[in-house]
Order: structure tokens, then sequence, then C-alpha cells
């Protein structure tokens, strides 16, 4: 059974419950908040405007902010589809300032568009030298332990095994993918069931790491179970996080529109959130879903509810991550 509204269905999404959220959960949420309240740009580029983005990006990068130099490369390669010299420029001063992401993403330029149209820039490296390079920052840490440097070391080498380490290590990403990779067919499982289990296992671990690209397909996993208290609990949870996915199911839910996992009614609070969607401009059916949603939502409420609701929103923009897509850190 699909509980879904036509677009969320396109998204999978719902949850949530009074239940507070665990320690971890809670960590996450914060740490997530603090690392875009420092940069605006990538803020924006996580919202998927790019063309907005790309400006902001630039003068930071040109401060000499990092990730900026990193993120201000993958809009521009993704604006343009390949690998331009612009784009390659800002990651080469990323890696140059030690930036393994992009060390790893310009070790990828044989696999990028311009090597087929013949239009890739030249490097002072190959990709194989900038390959060796990322690898030879984070190999001793991944011996060490260190579950980031594990998980980096599968971006690098592909080998599974680091995938694993880094998942066992704790690292929520590494769970996620793992559970994904299982779910399509990797591993190997005689006992017939053990596959979905492993499934869920990691999808669980991973959303208890914070991970909202878990957390929505974990709750998929309860809701077929039968387990709604699990999916309200983790439907509030990924929205905590700033999920846009999450936050239209659970906006939507809380406000009974429609009624699916059993929230207690908050008209209040539901048209908020479903409002702060408004800011999610690139049209569509996201806008479509948004507005509808709203008319739906306000024709139950009073003029004193709706007021009070653009303060609920405020007061939720203020204390919680900017609204996000996710998109993978290193795209293909």
């Amino acid at each position: 059974m699909n509980i879904l509204n036509p677009f969320l269905s396109l998204i999978v999404l719902l949850f949530a419950s009074s239940q507070a959220l665990g320690t971890e959960t809670s960590n996450f949420i914060t740490n997530t908040q603090q690392k875009y309240n420092q940069s605006r740009g990538i803020t924006l580029y996580n919202q998927l405007k790019i063309d907005v983005a790309i400006p902001q990006l630039e003068a930071e990068a040109k401060a000499g902010k990092i990730d900026s130099q990193y993120y201000l490369g993958e809009a521009l390669r993704k604006r343009n589809r390949y690998m331009t010299t612009e784009a390659q420029h800002w990651y080469e001063e990323a890696a140059n300032n030690g930036s393994i992401f992009a060390m790893i993403q310009l070790g990828r330029l044989n696999d990028d568009l311009c090597k087929r149209i013949n239009s890739c820039p030249p490097s002072k490296h190959s990709s194989a030298e900038w390959l060796e390079q990322a690898k030879d920052r984070v190999l001793k840490e991944a011996n060490k332990g260190d579950p980031e440097s594990l998980y980096l070391m599968y971006e690098i080498t592909f080998d599974r095994d680091w995938l694993e380490k880094s998942a066992n290590a704790g690292y929520s990403l590494a769970q996620y993918w793992m559970a994904v990779g299982d779910r399509q067919g990797e591993g190997l499982f005689l006992i017939p069931g053990k596959r979905e289990e492993a499934v869920s296992q990691w999808l669980k671990k991973a959303s208890e790491g914070g991970n909202p690209k878990a957390m929505m397909d974990y709750i998929e996993i309860l809701y077929k179970k039968g387990d709604l208290e699990g999916v309200r609990y983790w439907l509030q949870a990924a929205a905590e996080t700033g999920d846009q996915k999450a936050i239209s199911s659970y906006g939507s839910y809380i406000a009974h529109a429609p009624d699916q996992v059993g929230y207690p009614l908050d008209q209040v609070k539901g048209y908020a959130l479903i409002s702060l969607l408004k800011e999610l401009d690139g049209g569509g059916a996201i806008q479509d879903f948004v507005q509808d949603t709203l008319e739906e939502i306000g024709s139950k409420m009073s003029a004193d509810q709706i007021e009070r609701s653009k303060a609920v929103a405020r007061e939720w923009k203020s204390t919680h991550p900017p609204l996000s897509f996710f998109p993978e850190k290193l795209s293909r």
C-alpha cells in the first residue's frame, strides 16, 4: 500500500512521534546546523540552487574557504555537465589546500564526459597521481581505524572491504551505502531473509548516526512491518535534520493532510513546516505540492492560527539546519 500523496510518492516519506530524539541524532542535528551556518554558498548548493550558489561560493572560495572551493568546483561541473577549466581550477585549489574530496574528484577525470568529448582541461597531475595523493593522505589514519578515513579509502579504491570497515567503525554514511549495496545484491547471504535483515540493520544504524537518507529508507521498512510508532519517531528525526522530503511528509501528517500514521493533530505547526518549503523555489512539482497542501490545511484554520504559524516557522528555521536535498558530496 502506498500511503504517500502524489508528490511525496516520488520521493518516499513518512514519520514522527512524540518521543524525544536520541542523543546521537540530536548531536548530528547540532553539528549539521553549525556546519551549514558557516557557508551560505553550501546551503544554496544543497538546496539545488546551483546558479544562485555559484557567485556566493565564488566569494567564499576566493576568501580561502576550502569546502567552498570544493563545492564551487562541484557546482560548475554540474551546471556544465562536464569538467570545465574553471571547475578544475577550483578543484585543484581545494586539493592543494588539502581537500581529499577534491583530490578524489580530480582522480575520476577519466570517467568524466570531458574525456568522451575530448575537452578535458590540461592538468599538472594525472588522475592516477591525484588518487595516489589522496590515498597517501588518508591511508595512515584509515589503518588506525578512523571511520571517515576508512570510508574515503573506499571512495578512492572502490574496494567494499574498506566500506564495511568504515560501517563497522560507526560511520553512518558507510552504513547507508552498505545497506544500499546489500539491497542491490552485493555481499553473500545463504540463508533466506538474511539479506533483508542486514539491510534493515544497516539502515537502523545509519539512522541512529543521523543520516537522513537512511532514515527515509528505514521508515519504509518500518511501515511495511506495521511499526507506526517507529515510523513517527524516524520521520520527526529526519525532519529535524532539514531533509526537505521528511519535512514535506511530517508537516502534512501532523496537520492531517492526510492523517496516515497517527500523529496528534497540529495544524499550526504543519502549516508552518509546509510553508518553509516555499524557499525551494525551483518550481515544478514541489511548489505545486506546497500550494495545494497549504490551501488544504489553511482552509481548516482560523486567521489567528495562520498568523501563529508564521512565528512557528521562524522559530523552526532559527533552531534547525537549513532545508536540504542532501546531494552526495562526492557526486558522480
